[in-house]
């Protein structure tokens, strides 16, 4: 039986009377690479801050369970020490810190000093353009390589759980190719991941399997591979 990395079970958001997220269920397992598709305002992004708990005030309903334990009154900043660790829209890094200072920030809950300096030149490796600016202030950088090092970051917890939001906005398609690039790659060394994305024919051709959400509902799921097959997502989604 597949263990349960992440089950999201009746998870419902609303602020005030707009009813954001209308009762979802979802799971990732073990070594999965799920994916969250939909249209802008389906709701995939308020459903990653539900589960992290970075939600502003409103109600939420459901239950959130990270590695059969409930997320309730989780603060965001232990998640991180729990091993489960966000890429948010927008990419959010420290503007005001130099590319190594974000990335020593990613490994905070960690005390293995030869270990985290290996990781930055891991990462430095897979993204030579982030070694190249290492000293520079990540506020300067462009949004690609904003994306390069929140990924980056978030990958230095050494996370059981990743959840990336839109990691591909605003991005050059030759950067959006390396940054699916490193997903596919991080999927493979045994990382879970739930991924939320808008360009649906990359994301379901990089994962296992696929949910749809439109209007704040799960309209559709299963396996990846037939999903980029099946003529209602290529219509809706795919644009054929």
């Amino acid at each position: 039986m597949s263990e349960n990395v992440l089950k999201v079970a009746g998870l419902k958001v609303a602020y005030g009377g707009i009813k954001a997220v209308k009762g979802i269920d979802l799971e990732v397992n073990k070594g999965e690479l799920v994916t969250l598709i939909g249209a802008n305002g389906a709701g995939k992004t308020t459903t990653l801050k539900a589960i992290t708990g970075t939600l502003p005030d409103c109600k939420v309903e459901g239950t959130v369970s990270y590695m059969g334990q409930s997320l309730k009154g989780s603060k965001s900043f232990h998640l991180v020490e729990r091993k489960l660790a966000m890429v948010p829209e927008g990419r959010g890094v420290f503007t005001r810190m130099t590319i190594t200072e974000n990335l020593m920030m990613g490994a905070y809950t960690r005390d293995d000093k030869a270990g985290i300096e290996a990781d930055i030149e891991k990462w430095f490796g897979i993204f030579p353009r982030l070694k190249e600016r290492s000293a520079q202030l990540a506020g300067t950088l462009s949004g690609g390589e904003q994306q390069m090092l929140a990924m980056a970051r978030a990958l230095m917890c050494h996370p059981t759980l990743l959840l990336l939001d839109e990691p591909s906005m605003g991005l050059s398609p030759i950067m959006v190719d390396k940054i699916f690039e490193v997903i596919r790659n991080v999927s493979k060394e045994g990382i879970t991941i739930l991924l939320v994305e808008q360009n649906a024919k990359l994301a379901l051709q990089a994962a296992h399997r696929g949910y749809v959400m439109d209007s704040g509902l799960v309209t559709m799921t299963g396996n990846a591979r037939d999903m980029l097959d099946d003529p209602r997502v290529k219509a809706a989604y795919l644009g054929e």
